[in-house]
Protein backbone atom coordinates (compact mmCIF):
# COMPACT_ATOMS: atom_id res chain seq x y z
CA UNK A 1 0.00 0.00 0.00
CA UNK A 2 1.34 3.92 -0.64
CA UNK A 3 2.00 5.56 2.09
CA UNK A 4 -0.47 7.96 1.07
CA UNK A 5 -3.01 6.24 0.68
CA UNK A 6 -2.36 4.87 3.93
CA UNK A 7 -2.24 9.01 4.99
CA UNK A 8 -5.62 9.62 3.19
CA UNK A 9 -7.46 7.29 4.92
CA UNK A 10 -6.36 8.30 8.56
CA UNK A 11 -7.56 11.64 7.50
CA UNK A 12 -11.41 10.56 6.15
CA UNK A 13 -11.42 8.48 9.17
CA UNK A 14 -10.32 10.88 11.62
CA UNK A 15 -12.74 13.39 10.31
CA UNK A 16 -15.60 15.56 11.75
CA UNK A 17 -18.39 12.91 10.55
CA UNK A 18 -16.95 10.20 12.86
CA UNK A 19 -17.42 12.74 16.22
CA UNK A 20 -20.44 14.05 15.49
CA UNK A 21 -23.06 11.00 14.34
CA UNK A 22 -26.04 11.87 11.91
CA UNK A 23 -29.08 14.11 14.00
CA UNK A 24 -31.83 12.22 14.77
CA UNK A 25 -35.24 14.47 14.94
CA UNK A 26 -38.30 13.13 17.35
CA UNK A 27 -41.27 15.41 18.29
CA UNK A 28 -39.57 18.47 17.33
CA UNK A 29 -36.35 17.56 19.23
CA UNK A 30 -33.44 16.94 17.26
CA UNK A 31 -30.15 14.94 18.95
CA UNK A 32 -26.69 15.16 17.65
CA UNK A 33 -24.79 12.06 19.30
CA UNK A 34 -20.50 13.28 20.24
CA UNK A 35 -18.08 10.96 20.61
CA UNK A 36 -14.01 11.41 21.47
CA UNK A 37 -11.66 10.12 18.62
CA UNK A 38 -8.03 9.91 19.15
CA UNK A 39 -6.03 8.03 15.90
CA UNK A 40 -2.64 8.56 14.13
CA UNK A 41 -0.76 6.49 12.00
CA UNK A 42 2.41 6.60 10.18
CA UNK A 43 4.44 5.28 7.61
CA UNK A 44 7.86 5.03 5.42
CA UNK A 45 9.96 3.10 3.44
CA UNK A 46 14.04 2.52 2.10
CA UNK A 47 15.40 1.61 -1.11
CA UNK A 48 17.68 -0.68 -1.62
CA UNK A 49 20.45 -1.43 -3.82
CA UNK A 50 18.28 -3.68 -5.74
CA UNK A 51 16.11 -1.01 -6.88
CA UNK A 52 13.45 -2.63 -4.72
CA UNK A 53 11.58 -0.91 -2.02
CA UNK A 54 10.33 -1.91 1.38
CA UNK A 55 7.97 0.50 3.54
CA UNK A 56 4.46 0.04 5.40
CA UNK A 57 2.04 2.18 6.90
CA UNK A 58 -0.51 1.76 9.33
CA UNK A 59 -2.77 4.32 11.75
CA UNK A 60 -4.90 2.95 14.95
CA UNK A 61 -8.22 5.05 15.95
CA UNK A 62 -9.52 4.52 19.53
CA UNK A 63 -13.70 6.09 19.91
CA UNK A 64 -16.35 6.74 22.57
CA UNK A 65 -19.32 8.00 23.19
CA UNK A 66 -19.13 11.33 25.29
CA UNK A 67 -22.66 12.41 24.73
CA UNK A 68 -25.06 14.42 22.62
CA UNK A 69 -26.57 17.55 22.03
CA UNK A 70 -30.65 18.05 22.13
CA UNK A 71 -31.74 20.87 20.25
CA UNK A 72 -35.27 21.80 21.25
CA UNK A 73 -37.89 23.38 18.59
CA UNK A 74 -37.15 26.53 20.09
CA UNK A 75 -33.40 26.27 19.44
CA UNK A 76 -32.14 25.85 22.72
CA UNK A 77 -29.25 23.59 22.61
CA UNK A 78 -28.85 21.46 25.62
CA UNK A 79 -25.37 19.26 26.69
CA UNK A 80 -26.31 15.12 27.96
CA UNK A 81 -23.00 14.09 28.33
CA UNK A 82 -22.19 9.76 28.69
CA UNK A 83 -21.32 8.62 31.96
CA UNK A 84 -19.26 5.71 31.32
CA UNK A 85 -19.37 3.81 34.82
CA UNK A 86 -16.46 1.89 33.33
CA UNK A 87 -13.92 4.75 32.97
CA UNK A 88 -15.39 5.89 36.38
CA UNK A 89 -13.84 2.11 37.62
CA UNK A 90 -10.88 2.04 36.18
CA UNK A 91 -10.47 6.02 37.17
CA UNK A 92 -11.32 5.20 40.88
CA UNK A 93 -9.16 1.69 41.34
CA UNK A 94 -5.38 4.15 41.20
CA UNK A 95 -7.20 6.06 44.33
CA UNK A 96 -8.73 3.28 46.01
CA UNK A 97 -5.17 1.43 46.00
CA UNK A 98 -3.41 4.73 47.60
CA UNK A 99 -6.20 5.01 50.47
CA UNK A 100 -5.02 1.56 51.49
CA UNK A 101 -1.48 2.00 51.20
CA UNK A 102 -2.14 4.96 53.09
CA UNK A 103 -4.59 3.41 55.71
CA UNK A 104 -2.25 0.09 56.30
CA UNK A 105 0.71 3.10 56.76
CA UNK A 106 -0.95 4.32 59.61
CA UNK A 107 -1.53 1.18 61.34
CA UNK A 108 2.04 -0.19 61.11
CA UNK A 109 3.22 3.11 63.01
Amino acid sequence: MDPREAIKGVREALSARQVFGQPVERAGVTVVPAAMVIGGGGGGGEARADETSAGGAGYGIFARPVGAFEIGDTGEVRWHPAIDRTWMIIAAVPIVIALLKLLLATRRD
